[in-house]
């Protein structure tokens, strides 16, 4: 749909390959960091490699990623924006998600951390904080309706949020629209924070 965009494939914890590809695909006026990993287990059974893949992929990425792009920005004088895809989990503790909602609290914080320093540079950062979303993991996942029940009756406008709706948040976020928005968090929730 996107004529022009080369998509890169990249194990996101090798630094030294992200570094490469990503510093030669520039120069950048925008960035979505979207990768993300959900290893849920109980918390008294959370493991060392589930932690670290999530810290990775998660938060670790996010940082490499916006460092490489951020810079390249700013040596080209230009202003931009940078979009972080993070969660509701960020702010709500949901059973058997301590690292996702863990991991997901930090990028907000580390989102935040950005805003400022980025912005004398005239670079925004804000995130989006969705509840699940309607992907075809998002299906497969919350497809049965006894599973899904008890989080659909939390969610004001009683049903899960679609790709589209993520998306829509992500451009307002990108465009000119928002361009006094910086540091802040877009709940794309149906209101299930407030519930």
């Amino acid at each position: 749909q996107c004529p022009g965009i080369e998509p890169l494939c990249l194990d996101l914890a090798d630094w030294d390959a992200t570094e490469a590809a990503v510093g030669a695909a520039g120069p950048f006026e925008l960035l979505v960091n979207n990768a993300a990993v959900a290893m849920l287990q109980p918390f008294l059974e959370v493991t060392r490699a589930a932690l670290e893949r999530s810290l990775d992929v998660n938060l670790q990425a996010v940082l490499h990623v916006s460092q490489i792009v951020a810079r390249q920005m700013i040596a080209q004088g230009v202003p931009g924006a940078i979009v972080n895809v993070s969660s509701q989990a960020s702010q709500r503790a949901l059973r058997d998600h301590a690292v996702y909602c863990s991991t997901k609290s930090a990028l907000d914080m580390l989102s935040k951390v950005m805003a400022m320093e980025l912005g004398p540079h005239k670079i925004r950062v804000n995130t989006v904080n969705p509840t699940v979303v309607m992907t075809d993991m998002g299906r497969i996942n919350w497809s049965d309706p006894q599973k899904s029940a008890a989080m659909i009756n939390r969610i004001p406008l009683g049903k899960f949020a679609e790709v589209d709706d993520v998306v829509n948040s992500i451009l307002f976020l990108l465009s000119d629209k928002s361009a006094m928005t910086t540091g802040s968090s877009l709940m794309v929730d149906g209101g299930f924070l407030v519930s």
